[in-house]
Formats: structure tokens, C-alpha cells, sequence
């Protein structure tokens, strides 16, 4: 999974730097993405193609989003499950230096609370 990170992070920097390239040299015709998407332009009925300046914006875009979405997935934490073996919760609160316990502090006050009003 190394491998797979560290190529999707460097093709995640390639794409940031071209994407930024290239609308650095678009025109400022106010056509540009939306018209690629919309299918509009000064000509009728739809006929508008787009400049390939404009296409490659678009495809580099979508790999943005993906590479994004894909380095996303590789890097979340798995979920923590609410019943934790003993060796494992030992491990937790050597590593955090505090009992699990002390986080939840509101379970105490509902104690107090109860007892309280009794």
C-alpha cells in the first residue's frame, strides 16, 4: 500500500501543476468549462466545440477529483469498535496516557444526577 500512496501522491502533484498551467493560459473568452458541460456557445443549436486547452482542463479536472477521492480512501483510519479486548484496551491507554474512562466524563454526571435526585 507504500507503493500505491506514494504514486497516487506524486500524480496528485503532477495533475495540481498542469491544472494550474493550464488555466493560467486560458482565454478570457468567458466561454471556458461551462460551455464544455452545457453544450453552449455564440453558435446555434449546440454546436460549439470546445478548444482542446478546454478538454484537457476537463479530463485533468476529473483525474484531480478521483486521485483526490482514491488518496482519501487509502489513508482513512479504520473504525475503532465500541467493545475493545482487555490487551487492546491496555495498549490504548499506555498510548494515550489517560484510561479510556476519562473520556467519557458525561456518563459520570448522569450517575451523579441520578443520585441526586433520589
Amino acid at each position: 500500500m507504500g507503493v500505491v500512496k506514494a504514486i497516487l501522491m506524486v500524480a496528485f502533484v503532477i495533475i495540481c501543476v498542469l491544472l494550474v498551467l493550464l488555466v493560467m493560459i486560458q482565454n478570457d473568452e468567458g466561454g471556458g468549462l461551462g460551455g464544455l458541460l452545457s453544450g453552449s456557445g455564440s453558435a446555434a443549436f449546440g454546436s460549439h466545440s470546445a478548444s482542446v486547452i478546454s478538454k484537457t482542463t476537463f479530463v485533468l479536472v476529473v483525474l484531480f477529483i478521483l486521485d483526490a477521492f482514491f488518496i482519501a480512501r487509502l489513508n482513512r483510519k479504520p473504525a475503532v469498535k465500541q467493545t475493545l479486548s482487555p490487551e487492546v484496551q491496555e495498549a490504548v491507554d499506555t498510548t494515550t496516557g489517560e484510561a479510556a474512562e476519562d473520556f467519557e466524563w458525561w456518563k459520570s454526571l448522569d450517575n451523579s444526577s441520578n443520585k441526586a435526585a433520589e
